[in-house]
C-alpha cells in the first residue's frame, strides 16, 4: 500500500507540475506510469487479502506492472521529441494477458518470472540507453540520476529472478523467500520515489535551457543578442588564439532605416530587419553566427578568417541584400541596402571588444563613402574617424 500511495503521489505530482506551467506532454505519460504502478499495488494487495484462481487478475497485475515502466520511458521519449509508441505497450498489454492463459505461465511463479523479467528489462535499458546517448552533455548529465536508477533496478530485478529461479525446485528457505519478496516490494517502493525526482530534475533542466535560450535570443529575428555575444565571442577568441587561428568580425546595418520606417511604418521596419536577417543567414552559414546587436545592426564573428577573406563573405552578404528587396504584402517592393565593416584580429588586441571597435569604424567608414559598400579596417580606413555614428546616419 505505502508503493501504491508513492505511485498515485507521483500521478498527481506530474500531473500538478504540468499545470503549474511545465505544459510539457512527457508529464502525462509520467502521471501514467505513476497510476499503473498504483494500480498494480493497489490489486496485488487485493490478492493477498482476497485469493483467487481466475488468471485474468495476475494477468493484469503483471499489464500495469510492465505499464507502470513502460510510461517512464514513453515520457523520456516525449521529452526527447521521439513517438512514445504507447501502442507497442498495447500489443504487449494483450501479449501478456495470452500469456497468462497458458497452465504453465498460471502454475509457476518461475515461468513468469522467466517470461517477464526479460521484458522489464529490456524497457529500464532502453530507458537507460536513450538518456546516455544524448549528445547535449548537459541534458545527460541532468538525466543521470534516472540513467542510474535503470540501471541498478535492472541488476536488481535480474539478481532477484536468479534467485527465484534457482529455488523454484524447494531448495530455498522461508526466510530467503520472504527476504527476496520484501527487497522487491522497497526496490519498487525506492524506485518510483527515485523516478519521481527524476523526472523533475529533467523538466526542471530543460525550462532552464529554454529560459536561457531565450534571455540569448532577439524575439522579432531569432538571432541571438549582443548578451550571447559577450559569450560566443570571448569563447571564439580563447579558442582561436589558443590554436594560433585567425579571427575576423563583420558587422552590418540597414541603410536609411529611419526612413524605411518613416515612410512604411513600424511594422514594415520589423519586417525589413527580419528580411535582411534570414538574408544573412542564408550567406553567412557555416561562417559563424549572427547577432543582433542594436535596433538595425548585426554581427558576425568568423573564426579562422582573415580579413580579406571575411571582406568577400561580406561582399556577398551586400550584394544579395542589395539585389533582394522586401516584398511588401504583394503590393510593393521596398528595396534595401545595408553598409558593411570588417575588420581582423590584432596581436595586440586585450579583447574581441578591440574588433569589434575596428569594424564598427569601417561600418562608419562605409556610411560616410556612400553606403551600400564594405569597408575593410586596415585597407579602407586605418584609424578612428572623427564622426560618430549620429553623423554618418542609418
Amino acid at each position: 500500500m505505502a508503493t501504491a500511495l508513492v505511485g498515485a503521489s507521483m500521478a498527481l505530482g506530474m500531473g500538478l507540475l504540468y499545470h503549474a506551467g511545465a505544459r510539457q506532454r512527457c508529464l502525462f505519460d509520467w502521471a501514467l506510469a505513476g497510476l499503473f504502478f498504483a494500480a498494480n499495488n493497489v490489486l496485488s494487495a487485493l490478492m493477498i487479502a482476497f485469493p483467487t484462481e481466475q488468471f485474468l487478475v495476475p494477468g493484469a497485475g503483471n499489464v500495469f506492472y510492465v505499464a507502470g515502466h513502460f510510461g517512464i520511458l514513453a515520457g523520456l521519449r516525449r521529452h526527447l521529441g521521439l513517438p512514445p509508441r504507447w501502442e507497442a505497450m498495447g500489443v504487449l498489454a494483450l501479449a501478456i494477458l495470452g500469456a497468462h492463459v497458458l497452465a504453465p505461465v498460471q502454475s509457476s511463479l518461475a515461468h513468469r518470472v522467466l517470461l517477464f523479467t526479460p521484458i522489464i528489462a529490456g524497457i529500464n535499458f532502453s530507458a537507460a540507453r536513450l538518456l546516455w546517448r544524448q549528445p547535449d552533455r548537459e541534458a545527460r548529465r541532468a538525466g543521470m540520476p534516472m540513467i542510474l536508477l535503470e540501471t541498478c533496478f535492472l541488476v536488481q530485478q535480474t539478481v532477484r529472478a536468479g534467485y527465484l529461479l534457482a529455488g523454484e525446485g524447494g531448495s530455498m528457505t522461508p526466510a530467503v523467500s520472504r527476504f527476496l519478496q520484501i527487497s522487491g516490494s522497497l526496490a519498487v517502493l525506492v524506485f518510483l520515489s527515485v523516478a519521481m525526482l527524476s523526472c523533475v530534475m529533467i523538466v526542471h533542466q530543460q525550462q532552464a535551457r529554454a529560459l536561457r535560450l531565450a534571455s540569448l535570443t532577439d524575439m522579432l529575428t531569432g538571432c541571438l543578442n549582443r548578451r550571447a555575444l559577450h559569450e560566443a565571442a570571448a569563447r571564439t577568441l580563447a579558442r582561436c588564439r589558443r590554436d594560433g587561428a585567425p579571427l575576423a568580425f563583420i558587422t552590418f546595418d540597414i541603410d536609411h532605416f529611419k526612413s524605411i520606417n518613416d515612410r512604411h511604418g513600424h511594422a514594415v521596419g520589423d519586417s525589413a530587419i527580419r528580411h535582411v536577417a534570414a538574408l544573412s543567414d542564408g550567406v553567412l552559414r557555416g561562417c559563424g553566427a549572427l547577432f543582433r546587436i542594436g535596433g538595425e545592426e548585426f554581427a558576425v564573428p568568423v573564426a579562422g578568417a582573415r580579413a580579406h577573406q571575411a571582406g568577400a563573405v561580406a561582399e556577398r552578404l551586400r550584394a544579395l541584400v542589395a539585389a533582394t528587396p522586401l516584398d511588401v504584402g504583394g503590393r510593393h517592393e521596398v528595396r534595401m541596402t545595408v553598409s558593411v565593416g570588417v575588420a581582423a584580429l590584432l596581436p595586440g588586441d586585450a579583447g574581441w571588444e578591440d574588433i569589434l571597435r575596428r569594424a564598427d569604424e569601417a561600418l562608419y567608414y562605409a556610411k560616410q563613402h556612400g553606403r551600400n559598400r564594405v569597408s575593410v579596417h586596415g585597407v579602407d580606413v586605418q584609424a578612428t574617424p572623427p564622426a560618430s555614428r549620429r553623423a554618418a546616419g542609418a
